[in-house]
């Protein structure tokens, strides 16, 4: 069976559309949001998955409702995707260099929500972090998103790296990696000793 999920989320805010095939297939991110379409190309293009997003928000305010709540779409499409995780690999971990940086991302696909963010953006004057116009506290805050409505374990560190976008980039990709080993089918039993995730 494919697969897949497709998730709308329409608030006040926001209006998210997303469409995920964990088994592959083409990408196109269109949220309005520059450099949250760039790192979702990452995570379908280095996982292999196929992932279709369009989103609208209140962007005249900033970029917080966008990247939040495409977060919790994506976390949710994970999840519906899943199924009942029948033979899935469940775990998966991948370190992955950005010329300067390096990114470690661990992921457990448990069913049970808990977020490891070490990771330091370079801070450049008086100036809060930021990649463009882009705050970076906002990548934190769509990882936090994903990983609560995914109901997953995830562990991410960045030991070194100078470049807020190389720091960035090098997450997304990881974040991609780790995914796509741990919903990789290996098996045919539910991967834990409780008979279910």
């Amino acid at each position: 069976m494919p697969r897949t999920a497709s998730i709308q989320r329409k608030t006040n805010e926001t209006n998210v559309d997303l469409t995920l095939n964990l088994d592959g297939g083409s990408y196109r991110n269109q949220t309005g949001v520059g450099l949250l379409d760039h790192m979702l190309d990452h995570i379908a293009r280095h996982g292999g998955f196929g992932l279709d997003v369009k989103a609208s928000e209140d962007t005249q305010i900033d970029d917080h409702h966008s990247v939040e709540d495409v977060g919790i779409v994506l976390g949710q499409a994970v999840n519906e995707a899943l199924g009942d995780k029948v033979g899935i690999e469940r775990y998966g971990d991948a370190a992955v260099p950005m010329d300067e940086a390096l990114a470690r991302v661990a992921i457990d696909l448990s069913g049970r929500s808990a977020l490891v963010f070490k990771v330091d953006f370079r801070q450049f004057g008086a100036d809060p972090a930021a990649i463009g116009r882009f705050d970076v506290q906002l990548i934190q805050e769509f990882f936090i998103a994903v990983v609560n409505n995914g109901r997953m374990n995830l562990h991410i560190e960045v030991p070194w790296g100078e470049n807020n976008h190389h720091i960035a980039e090098a997450i997304f990709k990881a974040f991609g990696r780790a995914l796509r080993q741990a919903v990789t089918i290996t098996g045919d039993q539910v991967p834990s000793t409780k008979g279910m995730l």
